[in-house]
Parts: C-alpha cells; structure tokens; sequence
C-alpha cells in the first residue's frame, strides 16, 4: 500500500501515559553506556539508585508512541525509515521516576522527491501527571527512504546548526558494546532494525545499526565531561542531524566548540572515520 500522504499529516495520537520507576532511569542509562567505569563516580549516580540522577536525555524515551510508522494504515515502508533530527528543550529538572504523559503531533511532511524519499517532522511534549510540570519539548526528523514522490511541498526544513571548522576545544571517545542496541532497546524503541540481522540487510546494512538516540545519548555524556564537570543536568538543550549509521562495538568520538553557554558539537565514528552525528548545538548552563 502506497503512502497517503494526507492521513499521514492528520495522524491523531492518543496521549501516552507512562510510569517510570528509577529502575527504568538506570536501566536507560546503562543503554547509553553509563557506569562503564563503575568507579567514575561521576557516571555512577545515574546507574545506582543512592541518590540517583536522571540523565536529561532520558526525555527521549518517555511518552514515547513506539515504532507507530509501522502501523500498516500509515503506508509507510518502514523497513526503509532512520531518523534524521532531533532537538530536545528541558524546561524542568527530569525526574529519575514518575508518571508522565506524552503528546505528540505531526508539524510536517516533506517531499524530496521520487528517488530521495520524504521527511516527517513530529513534536512531543513531556508533562508529569502529579504537578503538571512541562518536563520537556522534542522535535523528531524521520527520514522516510521509501516514500517520496508524492507530490507534497519540497519545504521548508528545519534549520541546521554550523559546525565550526576550526580544531576543536576538547573530544573525547567513548566506545560502545556490541550489544548495545539489544540494552537501548529495552527503554522502549522496539524497531527491529536495531536487532533483526535480516531486517537490517531488507534496509542496506551489514548487520543491525545502533538507535540514532543512544548516539545522541552518547554524545550528551560526553557533552556533560567536556563541558559541564560531569553534571548532564546543566545540559538544557541539545539538537543535531543524523548523518551516518553507527553499528554496535564501534567507538564514538565527541568533538565540541565551547562559545558561552553554546557548545556546538560533531560526532564520528573513530572506526571508519565517519560522521555520524552532525550539526549539533547544545546550550548548557
């Protein structure tokens, strides 16, 4: 069935309405590789319940609406989907358990053409039940490889962040398991390219690629060493562009641009020497 375009901009969710326990806290935590060194005290309050901490891009798995492109009614050929942006704004300290609700909603629907494929642009809002407290706003690019060419509008996109050319201020390399997507996966983002080896070569690749936002929960570790003394809590902002896939046991090199409360940031994969994460800005503070 071939995508329809106009339920796909229409698409209606019901509110997702979840508990999180500080067990869930760690285990996401453990899923973006924390508490590698247990005796880095600075990683171990995110992954060990005395006086635990929640890891501000922990927000990306909360109120979270599954893998729903692979609802047959979208038309979506979901084998061929990756993400290509996220943002997320902390408008609250993140707590490490709670019930919150998710709310999302489709901003837009872009057509790059037949043989380019299409861009979805969605938004969620992350409320705590018990105060009503506006934890966070993300904004999620999923790159729709198989569906474009249906006559949409070309435009406009989400802006992108330059990334300085210069050297930069500081990096640091952070490796990943090989079953590091099989632990990521647990928080909730369930598509079985991140772990069927015949899904992954339907899509194009060798072997099952790592979740886009375990990268990005990566990079705001590193983030949080390089330029907030360890404590992820000042990270109030973080954006950036998926460029390349990283496959699981490969090492990712996190390079930042310090400017004020800005730091832009670019991650590569030290392996094969690829970007795999592109045009990031986080503000911290």
């Amino acid at each position: 069935m071939a995508m329809d375009a106009e339920k796909l901009r229409n698409w209606k969710f019901e509110d997702v309405v979840q508990t999180f326990t500080a067990r869930d806290t760690m285990l996401y935590a453990l899923g973006v590789g924390m508490g590698s060194d247990p005796l880095d005290e600075s990683e171990l309050k995110y992954v060990y319940e005395d006086n635990l901490v929640a890891l501000p891009t922990m927000v990306t798995v909360l109120g979270y609406q599954g893998f729903w492109l692979k609802n047959s009614g979208t038309g979506v050929d979901w084998r061929k989907v990756v993400h290509g942006e996220q943002v997320i704004t902390i408008h609250a300290p993140v707590p490490t358990a709670g019930t919150f609700i998710g709310r999302t909603r489709i901003t837009g629907l872009i057509d790059k053409g037949k043989d380019r494929g299409a861009l979805l642009i969605s938004e969620r809002d992350i409320i705590e039940t018990t105060s009503g407290t506006h934890i966070a706003t993300l904004m999620s690019t999923s790159f729709l490889r198989g569906d474009g060419g249906f006559g949409g509008p070309s435009g406009p996109t989400p802006a992108v962040h330059s990334v300085s050319e210069r050297a930069p201020d500081a990096s640091l390399d952070i490796p990943t398991l090989p079953r590091q997507a099989l632990i990521y996966r647990l928080s909730g983002d369930m598509n079985p390219l991140h772990a069927d080896p015949k899904v992954a070569a339907v899509a194009g690749f060798r072997a099952p690629i790592l979740h886009g936002l375990c990268s990005f929960g990566v990079a705001g570790r590193a983030i949080a060493k390089l330029a907030c003394d360890g404590d992820a809590s000042k990270i109030k902002h973080m954006q950036l562009r998926f460029s390349s896939p990283l496959y699981p046991g490969e090492t990712i090199r996190t390079e930042i641009w310090r400017d004020g409360n800005n730091v832009s940031f670019r991650s590569r994969c030290v392996e094969r020497d690829v970007v795999i994460l592109n045009n990031g800005l986080a503000k911290v503070g």
